[in-house]
């Protein structure tokens, strides 16, 4: 039997089983152990892994995983394997939103191969239209964005269509309706989250884990704690500009290979910049980001 483990506590992982059609008798939350042969291939299951599974109690959904599936991606924090897609929930109003902190969470995605969804959430705060301001910056450096407003209700469909059959990390500072969206995308979902925590006392008393939440069929999704900054791990500033992909069009225009974009004459970027057909606000992100890296320490 296959399916995916959507918690992992203590030895045991929590693997989610909806049916050879979705909804058979079999469906539901299994409670395995990993067999050693893991441990000695130097192999740990992920919250996120599909497996393969023997199963030794059909009635009290009790397995054993037998067998690790291809992974076609991996975070490292969280630690989480085949994520699709992440989609990032700043607020357009109460807090305004921290595009530096925006822009890092975007390069982070893109280093691990992660396509990311931008979402604005307080569309009813919305009074100057800046949300669909927002949008097309971040539409014109070819990332998908949206606005919604929980509050109202608006947009949450169109984000549950975005989500359906796959499996998407959800992140965002606090303050911006992370959690209330999150709420809104598991509504009415009526599968037993309970048997997670059944017969496992020690899991009441730890920290909080990794844990994807099934929001129906093959859709799940992994709710990230929230952040107030990011590094830029394991980036060098010559590396930076590439993942600003607004930049590729014009840097054939650039005098010197290799520019920085900051200093040079003759700079395609900042021509690009100058002329509105670069976000001000992004170039400025750049240059921030590329003085961090200049300057960070190294051991």
């Amino acid at each position: 039997m296959r399916g995916k483990i959507i918690r992992g506590i203590a030895g045991f992982y929590y693997v989610h089983v909806f049916g050879e059609d979705g909804d058979g008798p079999e469906a539901g939350i299994y409670e395995c152990k990993a067999k050693g042969i893991f441990r000695k291939d130097g192999r740990k299951p992920l919250v996120g892994d599909n497996v393969e599974m023997d199963v030794l109690d059909g009635e009290q959904r009790l397995g054993n995983i037998r067998e690790l599936l291809p992974r076609h991606s991996e975070l490292v924090r969280p630690a989480v394997a085949n994520i699709d897609q992440a989609v990032v929930i700043f607020a357009i109003a109460s807090p305004s939103p921290n595009f530096n902190l925006l822009d890092r969470f975007l390069i982070m995605m893109q280093q691990q191969g992660i396509p990311s969804i931008i979402c604005f959430n307080k569309q009813d705060l919305d009074r100057e239209g800046e949300g669909q301001l927002y949008r097309e910056i971040y539409e014109g450096c070819g990332f998908q964005a949206i606005s919604v407003s929980v509050r109202e209700q608006q947009g949450i469909e169109e984000l549950k269509e975005l989500l359906q059959g796959k499996t998407t990390a959800v992140a965002g500072p606090s303050g911006v309706g992370k959690s209330s969206i999150v709420n809104c995308l598991q509504s009415n979902i009526t599968m037993e989250t309970g048997q997670v925590s059944r017969k496992i006392e020690r899991g009441k008393h730890t920290t909080r884990h990794t844990e994807l939440i099934a929001a129906g069929g093959d859709t799940y999704i992994l709710d990230t704690p929230g952040f107030s900054s990011l590094g830029l791990f394991g980036l060098e500033k010559e590396q930076l500009g590439r993942y600003f992909p607004e930049f590729a069009e014009y840097e054939k225009y650039c005098r010197f290979g290799g520019c920085a974009h900051i200093n040079e004459p003759v700079c395609g970027i900042k021509d690009a910049v100058a002329e509105g057909r670069i976000s001000q606000m992004r170039y400025g992100n750049y240059c921030l980001l590329y003085e961090e890296l200049k300057n960070k320490k190294r051991f």
